[in-house]
């Protein structure tokens, strides 16, 4: 049977993992991402500096013994050769010195051959190792500069998808905004502006039309009366005419019977003078 407890935990520790996934900054976990490859890419380059160092450090050995192996090789050639030359000069506690000598001598360089081998061996693998090492610190470069990359591009599109954000967070705080009732919008002050200045157009217009009304009405007055006045005049005039035509058979027939008397032109004058002034005087009477 599971143990709960157990259980219990580790549904916590998936549940706490998955709340932290979800609120947590992308540009932190892109952080967090490149430390992680620039650390992998050290601990690669590390590993092939020590496999290149160790073929390095085998190369030496192989030097040295293969000095050695000159060196030994010399000194056991010279204590053969100083064996034989005893050995021909009857001196053979000198041989048998020398001719130990050589063999060990003979006893190191078999060793020291024995130990090349085995270094050539170890150093040809260390070639190989350090070819491949060279190699994955060059993919592991690539990759580290590919992934670089792409980093940059996520943090780019993390910080417009910020700048986003934050703007649309804006944009949503201003439609939260309401007009005030309690001050009138500007709609409403240009209607009543609106509307006062066309009430004020119209009552000019029904003014200038009141007026050319009546302009034109004492105008129509003033026409009426004057022909009124004329009109008497040409009815003044017609009764004149009347009356002297009227007056002139009894003028006649009075001549006729009384001689008339001649008429200077001085009295003619004077007749002519006071009909225009009664006529003028008639006029007056009549405006």
């Amino acid at each position: 049977m599971a143990n709960p407890f157990s259980k219990g935990w580790k549904y916590l520790t998936a549940s706490l993992d998955q709340k932290i996934d979800e609120n947590a900054d992308p540009l932190v976990q892109i952080k967090q991402a490149t430390d992680a490859a620039k650390q992998q890419h050290q601990q690669i380059a590390q590993q092939a500096a020590s496999v290149i160092g160790n073929k390095n450090q085998l190369e030496m050995k192989l030097n040295r013994l293969l000095e050695e192996q000159k060196t030994l090789t010399e000194k056991a050639r010279q204590a053969i050769q100083l064996a034989d030359k005893a050995q021909a000069d009857g001196d053979a506690a000198k041989a048998t010195e020398y001719g130990n000598v050589a063999e060990i001598y003979a006893t190191q360089l078999v060793t020291a051959e024995q130990q090349l081998e085995e270094t050539k061996t170890l150093h040809a693998q260390s070639v190989q190792a350090a070819a491949q090492a060279t190699e994955q610190v060059k993919q592991s470069e690539a990759r580290l500069t590919e992934q670089l990359s792409q980093i940059d591009q996520l943090t780019q599109q993390v910080q417009q998808t910020k700048m986003q954000e934050a703007s649309n967070k804006a944009l949503d705080s201003m439609k939260e905004f309401e007009p005030d009732n309690d001050v009138p919008s500007l709609d409403a002050v240009r209607e009543k502006i609106e509307r006062r200045y066309a009430n004020a157009l119209g009552s000019q217009e029904l003014m200038q039309s009141s007026m050319g009304d009546r302009l034109a009405e004492i105008d129509a007055t003033g026409a009426d009366v004057k022909a009124a006045s004329r009109l008497e005049e040409i009815r003044a005039s017609m009764k004149k005419e009347t009356a002297a035509l009227e007056a002139k058979p009894e003028s006649d027939a009075e001549a006729a019977e009384a001689t008339p008397a001649e008429t200077t032109p001085a009295e003619t004058e004077d007749a002519s003078d006071e009909a225009k002034a009664e006529e003028a005087s008639e006029k007056k009477d009549a405006e």
